[in-house]
């Protein structure tokens, strides 16, 4: 029963016409407002769910790109302390190449150089020259031997051919290394490049004897020179 009935019946009275129009408009009027207010509501929820999404998938790129940089800043990390490792390591094995031969060859007459085979015999008793046998810090594996003409091992080198970091400054026993390519290209050898005028760790120079008067000594301590003494004119009386 409609409200137009309720109230014909409590009043005893008809409303007019324009009284019932204006009622159904307004009763129109609500309905359509509600159905407005719902549609509203349910493109809000949705607009909102629209920039959820948008949001998350932005958190979601945010987080790749973080996470990739941090993959990429600990690579060259680990890249850098390898790189120490294998200077250090290498230039170990280097000089224990070099006192290897200076001591097979002590008291000796022996020309060239003295090599092991391999290098466990480096680290053998009664006196080892090498800790231990390494391994090649950049390759995880073994070393690749640089052989003598005799057969024995005067140098290693890593198998990485990975681009070093490290470009200038090396030390003095392989300073040599300066703008090289390649890990592959550091070849840790005795004797090499840089070993002219570097002296391996633990060995003193030769001492050079004190020169006479009236004689020099030429670089490198060789023999000295003698030098023409002139003969004074004598006087008559």
């Amino acid at each position: 029963m409609d409200q137009t009935d309720q109230t014909t019946r409590q009043t005893g009275l008809v409303p007019d016409m324009p009284t019932i129009e204006v009622r159904a408009c307004h009763n129109s009027f609500s309905q359509s407002t509600r159905v407005s207010m719902v549609i509203s509501r349910q493109r809000r929820v949705r607009n909102e769910r629209g920039v959820t999404y948008l949001m998350l998938m932005f958190a979601i790129v945010l987080i790749g790109i973080a996470t990739t940089a941090a993959a990429k800043q600990w690579k060259v990390i680990v890249q850098r302390e390898l790189e120490a490792d294998l200077l250090a390591k290498g230039i170990e094995i280097q000089n224990a190449l070099a006192f290897y031969s200076a001591t097979i060859k002590a008291g000796r007459v022996m020309p060239g150089e003295v090599y092991p085979q391999t290098l466990a015999d480096l680290t053998r008793l009664p006196k080892p020259f090498l800790r231990k046998v390494y391994l090649d810090p950049m390759g995880h594996g073994e070393w690749e031997f640089l052989r003598a003409p005799t057969g024995g091992i005067m140098g290693v080198r890593s198998k990485s051919l990975a681009k070093p970091f490290r470009q200038h400054d090396f030390p003095l026993a392989v300073r040599h290394f300066e703008g090289r390519a390649t890990y592959h290209d550091w070849v840790f050898q005795h004797p090499n490049p840089s070993s002219g005028s570097t002296v391996p760790q633990g060995t003193a120079p030769s001492p050079v004897a004190p020169s006479p008067p009236g004689s020099s000594i030429t670089s490198g301590g060789s023999a000295p020179v003698a030098q023409p003494i002139q003969e004074q004119p004598t006087m008559n009386p």
